[in-house]
């Protein structure tokens, strides 16, 4: 079976932080700055943190756990550890 290949332009345009958060830079920073207020321009300079669609829409073409803006850490599912499948097994045989 062939392995799962991360989507290189977005791999490019996003960086993942440890907790599983998604920064992206926004559009329209780079040229036509002339017209632009310098309130607009401090806001376009930050970083934005994904929301919980996109995020989920990353994770698909990253092939990674991510999380959106709003969601807690606990809301990635996380896959068991090989002693917590273990103990799992053991209470499914013994019931």
């Amino acid at each position: 079976m062939p392995k799962n290949k991360v989507h290189k332009g977005l791999l490019k345009r996003v960086r993942v932080s440890k907790t599983g958060k998604v920064k992206y830079k926004t559009c329209a920073s780079s040229h036509l700055k002339s017209r632009k207020s310098p309130k607009t321009l401090m806001r376009l300079r930050k970083l934005k943190t994904a929301s919980s669609p996109e995020a989920k829409r990353f994770s698909k073409l990253l092939h990674r756990r991510l999380r959106g803006r709003d969601q807690p850490l606990s809301s990635i599912k996380r896959s068991p550890s090989p002693a917590q499948r273990r103990a799992a097994r053991e209470a499914q045989a013994s019931a």
